[in-house]
């Protein structure tokens, strides 16, 4: 119910803020740190978009970069594992992304995840048709049926069950996927970081692509730079470690890892 008076108007606070504003709170009470850090995406974007004009189809570039993280976390699982009450750190053989997309519900646009299991045991073409479907049948989705429950919930039995539920891995992979992406660049144009408040032991956070001067083999070039937060528990992955998977992952970007393929095959 909306109520206006002369200089202001009241509206219902949405509900799904609720799982934000919960999610807030247990993640300030982690160790994060963050690497701002840009891919040049110049080769990648440049083999979407032949692909399109050879097939029509507008191949998605957040099925590209999922098959880059998944091949990059496989290297050191270390990236995706969490501590169980014991004190053993489970490392989980599939990463199973947690991905934030912006859909319509109600006629209002609002944010749905839907976890992607093992990513890195798909190929890209998988990853593209299991997104597709999502933003096509979001309304659908279990993760949407059990959010609009969830958040119906008073907020001490939400806030326990999330404690709970980040105290055993099993319950983490299951209900809230190993890491999570979120992309903010698709919403404005231009460079730019995001700082997040994550839960995961690892979060990517995609900013802006924009137009820079690189150096390339000596000389001067404009790229397309892809601003990239990428967010890890210091209580379970280490400074290098987490560098090592940032070179991994950057590699596999900015050589469009698997684009050439599907370029070809389709």
């Amino acid at each position: 119910m909306k109520s206006t008076q002369n200089d202001f108007t009241a509206v219902p606070y949405p509900r799904i803020r609720l799982l934000m504003a919960d999610g807030g709170r247990m993640g300030l009470k982690k160790h994060t740190i963050h690497g701002l850090v840009e891919f040049d995406v110049t080769l990648a974007r440049a083999a979407i978009r032949q692909h399109r004009e050879q097939t029509g189809e507008a191949l998605s570039f957040s099925a590209f970069f999922l098959a880059c993280l998944g091949k990059a976390i496989d290297a050191d699982r270390n990236l995706h594992a969490y501590r169980n009450w014991r004190d053993q750190l489970i490392l989980f053989d599939e990463v199973d992304a947690n991905m934030l997309f912006e859909v319509e519900v109600g006629g209002t646009k609002t944010i749905r995840p839907h976890i992607m299991r093992g990513i890195n045991k798909k190929t890209l073409r998988q990853l593209h048709a299991e997104i597709r479907a999502f933003q096509s049948q979001h309304h659908a989705s279990e993760e949407s049926k059990f959010i609009d429950r969830f958040v119906m919930l008073p907020g001490f039995i939400r806030r326990t069950a999330l404690w709970a539920l980040f105290k055993n891995p099993r319950w983490i992979k299951d209900f809230y996927g190993t890491v999570l992406v979120s992309s903010i660049g698709m919403f404005g144009t231009g460079g730019g970081w995001g700082i997040p408040v994550p839960n995961h032991t690892l979060q990517l956070t995609l900013g802006g692509i924009a137009e820079k001067p690189v150096v390339v083999e000596h000389k001067i070039e404009v790229r397309q730079m892809m601003s990239v937060t990428v967010s890890v528990d210091h209580d379970i992955v280490d400074g290098g470690p987490a560098a090592r998977f940032i070179q991994r992952l950057k590699e596999l970007v900015e050589s469009a890892d698997g684009l050439d393929g599907e370029v070809v095959d389709s």
